[in-house]
């Protein structure tokens, strides 16, 4: 398998947009910043000085903002009132470039306005105070019902996928949602859904995937989430509702993904200082529908979600993310290559994730000095054997010891990056022992590889691999690459320039 980091840069630089329809609840989310200097004298209550007022998109509206900064093409069936706020939001969605054909006026209810007053005191990060909501939650109206499955219909004669965003604000009633269901399965266009909480999720039936959080899965199923294994289990049972995959978003613990097919997996979330976690359920979807809807499968969409949202919770308010910027979480050193650089203690708890999910450890070591195309092929080759590769690194300390003085050529920070940054390689850590036997033990892995100019029983740490019912692998060699060779050949190039010049140097003399 491809690891992750290539799959979502080969995902995110694609050239094609894939064509999305999005169902849902449309909101108007509106803020105003400003400056709180002192307490009114009506009331024990702080004064905001409105400084700016700003407009985006919510709920729906959020998403299919989302998904036209990603590159999709989006078109939105969804519901305004007949007052201002519905026309901003119209021309909001109109400066994205998404289709507003089937956003239907409602002369008898308002559209839904979410209003944040966030004030700053002693030029600190602003800070929301209250939220003022004004919305109608009843059903729409029979014949308007009637008119926004017609814009499905249309929609999906042209969509990849259909994106449920259901607010419980009255456009996603039991009928029409099962009608639009049942229409995009019809055309063989999957349909991803973002549920509401406390309700029968039976109304999802048929969904590709629906994406509670921890709270909505856990009033769905009447039972608590508090461990990412218990989110594993409820995204299992999520699936007896009639949808084909479920995944739910445990917030500090990652996503849990289950589908009908028996697969499952925890995604651990990455570290991250949380300024706000709106938009970050919006982001999830979007990111998902956006990868499905472009031909990746459930896992890769999931690793991009969760990237994604990670990075939307570090914002303040609902902020859409281009390819461009994730591509930039992906490739710089905190995704590609630091977070793959662990301690053993932290190596331990992403090997215990991965584990919970069946995935198949791989590991080799070395000291892998001077980084030279045999290694690469042998380390390929190793990460062909399973699903995670775990590279044991000597230190600076144990590769002197073990070749001598003038080793390692590399340091071990800078060896390190250069595994890490191998698409092949998925962690890497730094051991002082001159013996890998002490790494072995606890990594535990289900395969230890190693060169073919070893035997079986001449491989450390084979003993703890065979005992647990692992298999010790050696990879095939790659012509002659040794350090040693290479160094020999290094010196004899500088020897023979150091030559050439001499010569020339007497030429002139002369």
């Amino acid at each position: 398998s491809v690891p992750v980091p290539a799959l979502l840069t080969d995902l995110l630089t694609q050239s094609r947009r894939p064509r999305i329809l999005v169902l849902g609840d449309v909101m108007l989310d509106r803020y105003l910043w400003g400056d709180v200097g002192r307490i009114s004298p009506e009331a024990p209550i702080p004064v905001l000085q409105v400084s700016r007022r700003e407009d985006r998109l919510g709920g729906a509206g959020s998403v299919a903002t989302m998904l036209g900064a990603l590159d999709a093409d989006v078109s939105l069936v969804a519901v305004v009132g007949d007052d201002p706020e519905g026309q901003t939001v119209v021309e909001l969605l109109r400066r994205m470039n998404i289709a507003t054909g089937s956003i239907r006026t409602a002369a008898d209810r308002p559209t839904t306005v979410k209003e944040r007053l966030l004030g700053r005191t002693q030029s600190r990060h602003p800070q929301q105070m209250i939220r003022v909501d004004r919305e109608c939650t009843r059903p729409v109206a029979e014949d308007l019902a009637e008119r926004l499955l017609d814009d499905v219909r249309r929609g999906l004669e042209w969509a990849e996928l259909l994106l449920v965003s259901d607010y419980d604000k009255g456009v996603c009633e039991d009928r029409l949602l099962a009608e639009a269901i049942a229409m995009a399965n019809a055309a063989g266009v999957p349909v991803v859904a973002d549920p509401i909480r406390d309700a029968d999720y039976g109304r999802y039936a048929g969904c590709a995937c629906i994406t509670p959080n921890r709270t909505e899965a856990e009033m769905a199923l009447e039972r608590r989430i508090r461990s990412p294994e218990e989110g594993l289990d409820a995204a299992e049972r999520l699936l007896a509702f009639g949808v084909d995959s479920a995944a739910v978003t445990l917030d500090r613990d990652g996503i849990a993904w289950a589908d009908a097919r028996g697969h499952s997996r925890l995604f651990p979330v990455r570290p991250r200082q949380v300024y706000d976690v709106t938009g970050a359920g919006d982001m999830v979807i979007s990111a998902i529908a956006y990868a499905v809807a472009s031909g990746a499968d459930w896992p890769t969409a999931i690793e991009l979600a969760n990237l994604a949202a990670g990075l939307e919770v570090e914002r303040l308010g609902v902020v859409p993310l281009g390819r461009t910027e994730i591509l930039a979480s992906i490739t710089q050193a905190g995704f590609a290559t630091g977070q793959k650089i662990l301690s053993l203690e932290a190596l331990d708890d992403a090997l215990a994730a991965r584990r919970v999910t069946g995935e198949r450890i791989v590991m080799t070591n070395g000291c892998f000095d001077l980084l030279h195309p045999g290694h690469v092929a042998s380390l390929e080759f190793a990460r062909s054997q399973g699903d995670c590769l775990v590279v044991g690194l000597n230190s600076d300390q144990s590769a002197r010891a073990l070749k001598g003085p003038g080793h390692p050529v590399v340091d071990q920070r800078g060896r390190a990056a250069m595994l890490a940054a191998l698409a092949c390689v998925d962690y890497v850590v730094v051991f002082d022992e001159a013996s890998v036997a002490g790494l072995v033990e606890p990594v535990a892995p289900d395969v230890l590889v190693k060169s073919a100019e070893y035997a079986v029983h001449e491989v450390v740490g084979h003993e703890t691999v065979l005992a647990h019912g692992g298999s010790v692998v050696l990879a095939p060699r790659e012509g002659d690459y040794s350090t040693t060779g290479l160094i020999e050949k290094i010196v004899r190039q500088r020897k023979a320039e150091s030559g050439r010049r001499t010569c020339r140097q007497r030429r002139r003399a002369g």
